[in-house]
């Protein structure tokens, strides 16, 4: 998260591979940032008669303090 006093703003930046933006969710509540996701994948193979599936799952959840001040309708 960076803080620009000289222009007035909060950027926050996540890095989240393989995440679709309908998988994430972002909210503020409290002067708290959370940033929320799912992810959810499948894989079948079938080798030699034998079919293979491989499933992976994953939910993640990070909350920020956001600076003294700043206001919610701005998101």
């Amino acid at each position: 998260m960076h803080e620009d006093h000289d222009n007035n703003s909060v950027t926050a930046t996540f890095d989240l591979p393989g995440m679709s933006k309908d998988a994430v969710n972002i909210d503020v509540h409290n002067g708290r940032l959370t940033i929320s996701g799912e992810n959810q994948a499948s894989q079948d193979k079938t080798e030699k008669g034998y079919t293979v599936r491989e499933r992976s799952y994953g939910r993640f959840s990070r909350s920020l303090p956001l600076p003294s001040g700043t206001k919610v309708s701005d998101f």
